[in-house]
């Protein structure tokens, strides 16, 4: 990676799907880091998944990546934040239509390591509902959209010290 590229640049990456109830939280909290106009911070919205992920991650030394989880262990709208290495476990040879995201930046690392970010976290948000097609959160987690801004921006903050 050179010094050119995007070494100062956090990227924060919000995931999911608009149409697709609390699958929006994501996209929403990139938006929201969006409109903030931080300083050496550079926003995206996908609806990818699987090896589409890498790309996006490509040429950036920082990045946090914003997806909802349904563990149904934890209350819809409880944040958690996770490095790489909380997935190690879930890391398998899938066929490359069902790779996870953990699966995907290994083989990312494994593809081009001089290309992916040195430091991933994630922020995910506990949901409730990721099935039912339509537009708008689940009320306990649109309750969480702030929350899950102030994790992004801490993880920022500590992205910058750093650097």
């Amino acid at each position: 990676m050179s010094s050119e590229q995007t070494d100062d640049v956090i990227l924060v990456v919000g995931l999911g799907s608009p149409i697709m109830s609390d699958d929006a939280i994501g996209l929403m909290v990139a938006q929201r880091i969006e409109d903030m106009h931080l300083d050496r911070v550079e926003t995206r919205q996908e609806a990818v998944g699987g090896l589409d992920i890498i790309p996006v991650l490509w040429g950036f030394r920082h990045a946090i990546i914003v997806d909802a989880i349904k563990t149904e262990q934890y209350e819809p709208g409880t944040i958690m934040i996770f490095d790489p290495e909380d997935f190690e476990p879930t890391i398998t040879n899938a066929s490359a239509h069902d790779i996870n995201l953990a699966t995907a930046m290994a083989i990312g690392r494994d593809m081009e390591p001089e290309q992916m970010p040195v430091s991933v976290r994630f922020v995910a948000i506990e949901v409730e509902d990721l099935q039912t097609m339509r537009e708008g959160l689940t009320e306990k987690v649109e309750a969480a959209l702030d929350q899950a801004v102030n994790a992004v921006k801490y993880l920022i903050d500590e992205f910058q010290k750093s650097s």
